[in-house]
């Protein structure tokens, strides 16, 4: 349920303000609006010193603290990790850079540089050359001594020749002349030993900076209480008699917000007003309790439902666990989605802002395995896969398949039934959000037109049913059912889509507003097909990986074959979390939400409350 908001003004006497913002901070009620939002903003190095906490929390919270607590500020801390990190990525981009040299001085070995200086002092001239491989043994150099070093490229080798006077600048016909690196190996490798002893110690100094990742968030934490309270004396208006801000309320705390006030001992001006038509109050969705796990989701997509909006919320709480579950489509990974998070529940809803996704994560589990069991699907294994262990595999077999109704031992007859299946909850999906927006609408003529769409769809239905099963697979309904609800659905929708007194003007409206959607249901209708489609990839993947590593088992043995089962399932588990959001979750907030007329273009109800402030 969306909550009615009240506009809300309040005013006290100047030397009372920030009394009466301490008390609203304590309630926790207004969602402020400033009067001048370009003032309404904190001070630029409070929140400069907000984000380098936040970035060096991030950073050092995957690092296993270690070693003393430094006796350092929390703030000099940060900068301090952030400056390591930042050290660290030049360093490691040098030592690449280093390690990449070596692998070119390789063909040099492990000579210095100065030994070849030495050499000159004794009078003894050394020359690198490029000579033709097949050669190299005979090249002549005029030098008193050649030796092949090794391989210089594909066709040439590197010869070494040593004189015992001077050499001409200009190389031997056939040869090249290779110069001496500006570097060697040893000394490469020497400067990359220095960079990894620093690197060490930078990860030794963040793993004792890791101890004081309580001591940042409560600075974090009181920095962020300071930056709140600094755009909240600034949103309002302050004259040197009196102060007033301005903001949301909750219609079911408004009436008494004077009387709170004043027994805070806060003498206070209240005014309570409706919001205009062209004000756009923020959304509070307050959740049936057996649909708060939903809230996880919209938590993480940060969407919420524009106040004069519908609520969804239901609807999303029953049909993403449905849709998440056909297209992960195996008991096995349902097993491990439940399982995970309820072994682990207490530590991952620590926060309790996580509760709602653990809670949501561990429905889509349950709904998996109950559709695992329906489709007989188990780590990509069907009854045909357990018909083939012997007698207990089939005894196993017998019971899967009579415990799935979706189960066919013809694939092509199972992959039917799964597009049917996926085609009626589709619409009946779809046939939900026009009836939720014909109730919004009502008592409007719209609702009518809505109600019209829920005819039209179902013709449409038929339509798709017959271009994919035809009369062989059986027909939904006849063909004259299908042109009488696609003729009446459309009169409805034409005739009252968009009402206007002139007949002429409200048919001529309703066509031209009607046409894109009527060809709308057909794409709408068959996008649910991605359900069949995308479960029925995800057997097929586990399929693979488990004849992959029984073949592997067999040849040799499990100890090979075991992880390229576990690393084929991890896999996979991983595409199923990544169809979740690409396709259950865009089925309900694309055709789900464009058909019951909801855009998610709304801002969150966040009131101006000291409990907002996260310390973690």
């Amino acid at each position: 349920m969306i909550v009615r908001m009240y506009k809300t003004h309040v005013a006290c006497a100047r030397e009372d303000r920030d009394k009466l913002l301490s008390i609203l901070r304590d309630m926790g009620v207004i969602h402020l609006q400033p009067v001048d939002a370009g003032k309404a903003q904190a001070d630029a190095p409070t929140l400069s010193a907000i984000d380098q906490l936040g970035r060096a929390i991030q950073m050092l919270e995957s690092i296993e603290p270690a070693g003393e607590t430094p006796d350092v500020d929390p703030l000099a801390a940060a900068a301090e990790a952030m400056e390591i990190d930042r050290r660290a990525s030049e360093l490691r981009a040098k030592l690449a850079n280093l390690h990449r040299m070596v692998e070119q001085l390789e063909i040099w070995g492990d000579v210095r540089l100065e030994q070849f200086a030495q050499l000159e002092k004794q009078g003894l001239h050394i020359r690198f050359y490029a000579v033709d491989a097949a050669d190299a043994g005979r090249a002549d150099l005029g030098a008193d001594c050649v030796q092949i070093v090794g391989q210089y490229d594909k066709k040439r080798a590197l010869v070494a020749a040593v004189f015992t006077n001077a050499p001409a600048d200009e190389a031997p016909q056939g040869a090249e002349l290779v110069p001496l690196p500006t570097q060697d190996r040893p000394a490469v490798l020497a400067e990359a030993r220095i960079i990894d002893e620093e690197l060490m110690g930078g990860r030794t100094r963040l793993s004792a900076l890791a101890n004081l990742l309580p001591a940042m968030r409560k600075q974090r934490a009181k920095l962020q209480q300071e930056a709140q309270w600094t755009v909240a004396s600034r949103s309002g208006l302050d004259d040197s008699n009196f102060f007033a801000i301005q903001g949301w309320v909750p219609r079911d705390r408004s009436a008494t917000l004077g009387e709170e006030l004043l027994a805070c001992g806060v003498h206070s001006a209240v005014e309570i007003l409706e919001p205009a038509p062209e004000e756009n109050p923020p959304t509070l969705v307050r959740y049936a309790r057996w649909a708060t796990p939903i809230k996880g989701l919209f938590d993480i997509l940060g969407t919420s439902p524009g106040y004069r909006e519908i609520d969804l919320s239901s609807f999303f709480m029953i049909a993403l666990p449905l849709f998440a579950a056909m297209l992960i489509g195996d008991f096995g990974y349902g097993l491990i989605f439940a399982l995970v998070p309820l072994l682990m529940y207490r530590r991952l809803t620590s926060d309790r802002a996580n509760k709602p996704k653990i809670d949501l994560l561990i429905v889509v589990g349950v709904a998996t395995m109950i559709w695992g069991v329906l489709t007989a699907t188990y780590f990509g294994m069907t009854p045909d896969t357990f018909r083939q262990w012997g007698a207990t595999g089939a005894i196993i077999a017998d019971i899967t398949a009579a415990a799935g109704p979706l189960y066919s031992s013809d694939a092509e007859a199972g992959r039917n039934l799964l597009i049917k299946v996926s085609f009626i909850i589709g619409i009946i999906h779809l046939t939900l959000a026009h009836l939720r927006r014909a109730a919004f609408l009502a008592p409007s003529q719209q609702a009518v037109a809505e109600i019209g769409w829920v005819v039209f769809m179902w013709g449409m239905l038929g339509v798709i049913w017959s271009l994919f099963f035809g009369a062989s697979g059986g027909m939904l309904m006849p063909a004259t059912a299908i042109y009488w609800l696609l003729g009446i659905g459309g009169a409805m929708v034409v005739l009252f889509l968009s009402p206007d007194a002139n007949p002429v003007k409200r048919v001529g409206k309703g066509l031209a507003n009607a046409l894109l959607p009527a060809l709308g249901t057909f794409s709408d209708t068959m996008s649910y097909i991605r359900l069949m489609a995308v479960g029925l990839a995800s057997y097929y993947i586990a399929d693979a990986f488990n004849r992959m590593a029984g073949d592997l088992a067999g040849a040799a043995t499990w100890a090979a074959g075991g992880p390229v089962l576990v690393l084929g399932h991890a896999l996979n588990i991983a595409l199923a979390m990544i169809a979740i959001f690409a396709h259950g979750v865009r089925l309900n907030m694309l055709e789900f939400s464009n058909n019951a007329g909801v855009q998610w273009a709304g801002y969150n109800y966040e009131p101006f409350a000291a409990q907002q402030i996260k310390e973690n």
